[in-house]
């Protein structure tokens, strides 16, 4: 790329506006997102307060909802499917076209209708691409080259996760640690400056804040530090697991012999029974979240948070539509935090922190376990809660975690994912191919 003042300034520019339009789109995004979620609550008191017939109204709409979004992927934009983040980094890398201009209002749309209808998928995945698809789109309209495109991409991502999160440090730092996995001067002010413009931009337009509130939390102490390792050996264990359970749903869905729209509506009309009966078990997530930062629950309550939505986030994620994977990671990783700080107020009251204290050390934790970038984690959880004063133990479990996920051999899931693209990639073309022979 040209390194002259008039083409960097341009370069910058671009990033500048790539960001503000990514974060419009990602804070709207979030903002009618919420609309959705506060609709079908009402919708499903409504219907508890109504005839029990009325639960056919709950499950019927989640399941055309989630059907309607499979079918946008499927019939038009395929690329828009899942997570997206795996899809930004191969056109990061340079290994595979930039997409088309319609994955954008597939990607918004469809995720809507997916986690509007109560799937366990987050929306930093759909923010992500669809701010990686901005930074195709106004690279080329204002002229820049194709390396430039690819770096300007990874801005709009960073702009995208930042917007969803209120974590423009995250942002930025995730392209780098995870999408680039390097750090030169030009890639570095890309994401930096989309980051920060597009948290602005949605900051001033829609006055989104910091997601999540926890109580002051005090000091940590070295008598704690037992339990901050009992909290990275399970979040380790578990983030590799729920990777390979994840892994396994797609496997037993790409093998199935049901169309994608047909087990999509299957699937939703699951999750909307599951609504029905436990409204806050379903959707993103940031409500169990919440409750996990405040130290609320019960041993037997948090396991079965863990299991339920440990089963929906596999089932969601295998329906083909579009969603991310960052906040049902979220709230496995405050729970088992919390679990551990539970369990230890009762049998090591004298020793054990704050059960919120063990919660957040869990929830970054576990992403260093999953997705195997630790600072991205520390700095998320930080972001987004505003509390610095866990940083050390963070530090010390998000090592461990990392440590018993590799010794594990637990492919880290954005790796995981990709490698199922191009395998699915190279079946279609080898199909295409015996075709036309």
């Amino acid at each position: 790329m040209s390194t002259s003042p008039a083409r960097t300034l341009h370069f910058t520019l671009a990033a500048a506006v790539i960001g503000v339009l990514t974060g419009i789109a990602a804070a709207s995004f979030a903002v009618v997102l919420r609309s959705a979620t506060v609709l079908r609550g009402d919708l499903i008191r409504w219907s508890h307060a109504s005839s029990p017939l009325t639960a056919a109204v709950v499950i019927g709409l989640a399941a055309v909802a989630t059907a309607t979004a499979a079918w946008l992927v499927h019939r038009i934009e395929p690329h828009a499917e899942g997570s997206g983040i795996p899809r930004v980094e191969a056109v990061v890398e340079g290994r595979t076209e930039p997409g088309r201009p319609r994955i954008l209002p597939v990607k918004y749309l469809g995720g809507l209708l997916s986690i509007g209808s109560g799937l366990a998928l987050g929306r930093e995945g759909p923010s992500v691409q669809m701010g990686g698809n901005i930074g195709v789109i106004v690279a080329r309209a204002m002229g820049c080259t194709r390396d430039e495109l690819r770096v300007l991409v990874a801005g709009g991502a960073a702009a995208g996760l930042a917007t969803a999160f209120s974590a423009p440090i995250a942002g930025g730092v995730f392209v780098l640690e995870e999408l680039l996995k390097r750090f030169d001067p030009r890639t570095t002010i890309a994401t930096l400056v989309s980051s920060a413009t597009g948290f602005a931009s949605a900051r001033v337009l829609f006055g989104l804040n910091t997601d999540f509130h926890l109580a002051p939390l005090a000091e940590p102490r070295l008598s704690q530090a037992p339990l901050v390792l009992a909290v990275g050996l399970l979040t380790g264990v578990a983030g590799a697991l729920y990777n390979r359970l994840v892994m396994l749903g797609l496997r037993v869905a790409d093998r199935s012999r049901i169309h994608v729209v047909v087990r999509a509506l299957a699937i939703g009309a699951a999750v909307g029974t599951v609504a029905w009966f436990a409204p806050d078990l379903v959707g993103g997530g940031d409500l169990l979240t919440q409750r996990a930062l405040l130290g609320e629950g019960t041993v037997l309550a948090v396991c079965g948070v863990l299991l339920a939505r440990t089963i929906l986030g596999v089932v969601s994620y295998a329906a083909a539509v579009p969603g991310g994977l960052f906040a049902p990671m979220l709230v496995l990783g405050t729970h088992l935090g919390l679990l551990v700080g539970l369990l230890g107020h009762r049998f090591m009251p004298g020793l054990a922190p704050e059960p919120a204290a063990l919660a957040l050390i869990g929830m970054a934790a576990f992403f260093a376990s999953s997705v195997r970038a630790p600072v991205t984690g520390i700095i998320l959880a930080t972001e987004m809660t505003g509390s610095v004063v866990l940083l050390p133990p963070m530090l010390g479990a998000c090592a461990i975690a990392m440590l018993v996920a590799m010794m594990m051999r637990s492919t880290p899931i954005y790796d995981a994912l990709t490698e199922r693209a191009a395998l699915r990639a190279a079946e279609n073309e080898a199909a295409q191919r015996a075709g036309l022979a």
